[in-house]
Order: C-alpha cells, then sequence, then structure tokens
C-alpha cells in the first residue's frame, strides 16, 4: 500500500499490463511514468530519467484472513464485490480453482523468466520483506508462523517480529532495547494481542504500535513491510539476508 503523492501532489495510479522481473508494473495518471510494484519506485518514462530516485511512501497493511480480521476489526468496513467493473463471480477465493490467477499460484513456475534467482528457498515461498536503508532482510513465512515471535536486528534497528500461526498476518515493530516473548499460557492462533518483555511487564500489540500496558504513552513504532513472493524480493534485492542461513 503506497502513497499516491508525487512530489507532494496527489495523483493516482493504474495497472499499466506490464511486468518488469515478473513483477506488476504500475503507472501513474500525472506522468504516464511506469512503477515497480514491489519497491514503488519509477522505472520507465520522465520519473524514471530524473537524477534524484523517487520512492514513494508505503504502509503496513496485512495479508490476513476474513476470519482473523473480523475478529480483531469487528466494526470494518467491506469493499463490495459489486463494482460496477467485473461481475462478483471474478472474485473467487485464491484457493478456490476457479479464482483467476489459481493456475499461477499452484505453479512452481513464474510467468515469465526472472533473470536473477535463488535457490534457498522456492520461488514462490512467502517471505516477509523488510527494509531499513539500503539493508534488506527477508524471513520465510513458514518459519515466523512456527516461532510466532522473533527478536532480530537490522541496519541499525531492533525489531520484534509477531505473527499469526494459521495465516500471513505478521507485524513488524521497532523494539529498542526490549526483547519480547509470548505470555505464559497464550494459545491464541492469530497474531498475538499482547507480548511479555525481558522485565516481565506486559505489552499490547496494536495496528499501528507496541504499547506498554500500563503507561499509554510509552509506544514502539510499527514498520511498514511486504510480504512477498521469494523470487520477486530476492529479483529486486540480491544482496538481502535471509533468516534462518546465518
Amino acid at each position: 500500500m503506497y502513497s499516491a503523492k508525487i512530489d507532494g501532489q496527489p495523483t493516482s495510479f493504474g495497472t499499466s499490463g506490464f511486468l518488469y522481473r515478473s513483477n506488476k508494473l504500475m503507472y501513474d495518471r500525472k506522468t504516464n511514468s511506469l512503477w515497480s510494484s514491489l519497491v514503488g519506485e519509477p522505472v520507465i518514462g520522465a520519473l524514471a530519467e530524473r537524477d534524484e530516485i523517487i520512492r514513494l511512501d508505503f504502509f503496513p497493511v496485512a495479508l490476513t484472513t476474513w476470519g482473523e480480521w473480523l475478529a480483531e476489526n469487528p466494526d470494518t468496513k467491506v469493499l463490495s464485490l459489486d463494482t460496477d467493473y467485473y461481475s462478483p463471480r471474478f472474485y473467487e477465493p485464491e484457493k478456490d480453482s476457479g479464482s483467476i490467477y489459481y493456475d499461477y499460484r499452484v505453479s512452481a513456475e513464474t510467468m515469465f523468466p526472472v533473470w536473477n534467482r535463488d535457490t534457498a528457498l522456492e520461488a514462490k515461498d512467502e517471505v516477509l520483506g523488510l527494509s531499513v536503508g539500503d539493508v534488506y532482510r527477508a524471513y520465510p513465512i513458514m518459519k515466523l508462523r512456527e516461532l510466532r515471535v522473533v527478536n532480530d536486528s537490522i541496519g541499525d534497528k531492533n525489531v520484534v517480529i509477531v505473527s499469526s500461526s494459521k495465516s500471513s498476518d505478521v507485524r513488524v515493530f521497532e523494539s529498542g532495547d526490549e526483547t519480547f516473548t509470548l505470555e505464559d499460557g497464550a494459545d491464541v492462533e492469530s497474531v498475538p494481542t499482547s507480548l511479555v518483555d525481558s522485565d516481565g511487564d506486559t505489552w499490547v500489540v496494536g495496528e499501528t504500535g507496541l504499547r506498554r500496558a500500563d503507561e499509554a504513552s510509552d509506544s514502539l513504532t510499527r514498520l511498514p513491510s511486504f510480504v512477498v513472493f521469494w523470487f520477486g524480493w530476492y529479483a529486486f534485492h540480491p544482496d538481502t539476508s535471509l533468516y534462518g542461513t546465518e
């Protein structure tokens, strides 16, 4: 999820129909430049030819199930399937064999060749991609589902990653000097609602940050991140480190 502002001015984006390194290219309706959907940078057009690098601001999102989301956000609003662009039948669940890209998702191969590959994971294994400055790190989603809480460092930041055990819902927070674990007896399958630091204090897990339970003003910021296929992350960040392979 990106900001739709270029040089501080709002615009809108559309799907170009082109791919770059087998990843979608979008275009902005202000200059018709083509943008990488994975890194949020222009790759062809007037904006790509500027001397300084332009990068869209991006925001944390949740790749989760409807059940998990609704349980945590019961008052949420939902985009109607009746869009006037496609009939509702076009929006079959991804696991349904009738969904549009079902064959692509279940295939081990990419739709088109990708020039830079790595075999540490399968091409379409999901990873959490995290960047701090020019430092990149990937975390296999299956490993995060198993561990639930990961304390780690990337660049100059210490982070804590909390995960659902049944979906790809993952949240990353700055952790400062704290180290976190699950509360004793916590058996929730979705993203934990609370964590415990090394002093035994409880912190509340929120959408925008981690908050110390007894001090509303004491909080740790949530960091934007991607959940993406391994081949896509590696194609753009071949210098990435991969959690669990050190």
